[in-house]
């Protein structure tokens, strides 16, 4: 029996590729022959079994204003070459990158059938929006990319065992994130035994293992309205980590765990030089160019006094990218705790 040797297309983003950061997130859409970027860790994880025989290289930010057009040119490339499996990432936290594996993974799978598997953490935006096509397979990660040693091995594993037309096991067995899909299968017991077994091991506070898991969310109550806006104390708040120059307070440019205030009072507008942005999410030349695209002090002076009462003298700020749900639950509750103290009105929340 002849072994043949299964062909891999991997996909990476500007970053992983070597190109660049954010200032290279407009690098249009690249054909490399071989393995790059964790590529060349891939490789000899997959041994002589599998070959990573084409690397496509795309700026995030090229692909997520070109997706359509990215998408058809990679949609040929693939079936000119006819791998046996395609590969994204790993993404790890990052949400442009995440979005962009997940969707090429999509239409990999959907236009051509092939086996396409990506990696990323479990918060990632990319998560929610495309684990449920058939077909893809999502590891989980984690936010960093110190990560890397870990997830690598699992990806080889997964993508042997689809390159070869194994079918994969449940998402518990095989390590990727559940799919929501239900596959008939025979089991020893009926459905009624198996559930009244669970709840026995549950109030006897024994382990067990339910076959439908249920994903809980925070219910969050909206504020009342403000009753009088025009005699209101309002905030500026701001995800874009916009801090005073030579960021005192140690922002990071992902996974939050600060926030911080500073002043504006007897400011009407923002100098570039005063103020810098820690956000490791977005292009930030524009905005550190003119801040006001991210913090709109100049538009909140001009409705001061008319639109509203008055603006509270300090503004609130952190860098929304990649932070865990924990961390932005308990930042919440600190920034609305500091808001109410301050007499605080209602805030305006500026994003990125």
């Amino acid at each position: 029996m002849i072994s043949q040797t299964i062909e891999v297309v991997h996909y990476v983003n500007q970053f992983f590729a070597g190109i660049g950061g954010e200032e290279k997130a407009e690098h249009p859409l690249e054909v490399r022959e071989g393995p790059v970027g964790p590529g060349r860790g891939l490789q000899p994880l997959l041994g002589d079994r599998a070959r990573i025989v084409t690397t496509i290289v795309c700026g995030d930010d090229f692909y997520n204003s070109n997706r359509l057009s990215v998408r058809e040119r990679v949609i040929e490339l693939l079936a000119n070459r006819r791998p046996q499996v395609f590969i994204a990432g790993p993404a790890f936290g990052a949400g442009r990158y995440g979005v962009a594996c997940g969707d090429l993974c999509q239409a990999v799978t959907v236009e051509l059938g092939l086996p396409a598997i990506t990696a990323m953490h479990p918060q990632n935006p990319g998560v929610e929006l495309y684990r449920a096509t058939r077909g893809l397979y999502i590891l989980p990660a984690e936010n960093l990319a110190s990560d890397m040693p870990n997830v690598l091995p699992r990806l080889a594993a997964l993508a042997l065992k689809l390159g070869l037309g194994s079918p994969p096991g449940p998402a518990d067995e095989e390590g990727y994130l559940p799919t929501g899909y239900r596959p008939v299968m025979e089991v020893g017991e009926i459905g009624a035994r198996r559930a009244v077994n669970m709840l026995l091991a549950k109030l006897q506070g024994r382990p067990y293992a339910t076959e439908m898991p249920v994903q809980s969310f925070d219910s969050v109550a909206p504020a009342p309205p403000v009753r009088c806006l025009r005699e209101a104390t309002v905030a500026l708040l701001t995800t874009s980590g916009t801090v005073p120059r030579g960021n005192p307070d140690g922002f990071r440019l992902n996974i939050a765990e600060r926030w911080g205030h500073y002043p504006i009072a007897g400011l009407t507008s923002l100098d570039p030089d005063d103020w810098q942005l820690m956000h490791g999410g977005f292009n930030t030349a524009f905005a550190e160019a003119d801040k006001h695209l991210v913090l709109p002090l100049d538009a909140a002076r001009e409705l001061e006094g008319h639109a509203f009462g008055r603006l509270h003298p300090e503004f609130v700020s952190l860098t929304g990218v990649g932070t865990p749900v924990g961390n932005a639950r308990r930042l919440g509750s600190e920034i609305a705790s500091f808001l109410k103290e301050a007499g605080v009105d209602a805030g305006l929340l500026v994003s990125t």
